[in-house]
């Protein structure tokens, strides 16, 4: 697993590297505990800034569908170490950066509401395919999206699951800068660096402020997680699940 999540420190930046190029980084259970166990007090360990980055081509294609399904079955409560990364998110104390390049895909979108400053890649895409699988939105993205970019196009990306490149992207606020694909993580380490030089104290503070409050955003992901679960055992689910799966090479 040490090599599906690569874990570094750069002084006060924590990098948390998403290394699954040949799955274009879909995420299993083991590869989401390894995130959390890297997010999970780095802020008492003396980080000030963590950066979530992919590989070239691909910052997460959502979850591994093999391993989530089996996961969902056998796993209460339901899909536990994507529950686990996802509250950890919420209620995370270091200011977050992501560095994306090409997909992002249902969690690889959603994740990025969490975060406090995304940089991306011209070659980067948004997609949040849930309620074509029969399923809802995941990780409070039904109340930060929203917040974030208004109803009409939360509905666009989380409802109708359009795609949104980086120019769209940028301009609903779910990103902050659009650079060329080679330059992604250079630039979201310059920025996590940036953060991590400001007084650590009036930044928590400052942050704790402009975020919704941490246990509005839990309850939220356990509601979801609770409808997400009665949904994959519908029967629109299952067909749209084999529909998709048939489809794979």
């Amino acid at each position: 697993m040490s090599d599906q999540i690569l874990v570094s420190d750069d002084g006060p930046v924590r990098t948390i590297r998403i290394n699954r190029a040949d799955k274009r980084n879909a995420l299993t259970g083991a590869m989401y505990h390894a995130m959390t166990q890297a997010m999970t007090g780095a802020a008492s360990s003396g980080i000030r800034c963590l950066l979530i980055a992919g590989v070239p081509g691909a910052f997460s294609a959502g979850n591994d569908l093999s391993d989530f399904l089996k996961s969902e079955i056998s796993t209460s409560p339901p899909g536990e170490p994507a529950l686990e990364f996802l509250y950890a998110l919420a209620q995370c104390e270091c200011p977050i950066v992501a560095a994306v390049q090409g997909v992002a895909v249902g969690i690889g979108t959603t994740l990025l509401l969490h975060c406090d400053h995304v940089v991306a890649g011209t070659d980067a895409r948004f997609s949040t395919p849930f309620v074509k699988l029969g399923l809802v939105p995941e990780g409070a993205s039904s109340l930060l999206a929203p917040r974030l970019m208004g109803h009409s196009r939360a509905f666009s990306l989380l409802v109708m699951g359009e795609e949104f490149d980086a120019a769209q992207a940028l301009s609903c606020g779910l990103i902050n800068r659009i650079v060329a694909p080679e330059e992604t993580d250079a630039e979201g380490l310059k920025a996590a660096q940036k953060i991590a030089m400001l007084p650590p104290e009036a930044v928590t503070l400052s942050r704790r402020l402009l975020r919704a409050p941490p246990a509005a955003i839990v309850e939220r992901i356990s509601d979801e997680a609770e409808l997400f679960r009665a949904r994959l055992a519908s029967r629109e689910a299952q067909e749209a699940f084999a529909a998709f799966l048939s489809r794979k090479p």
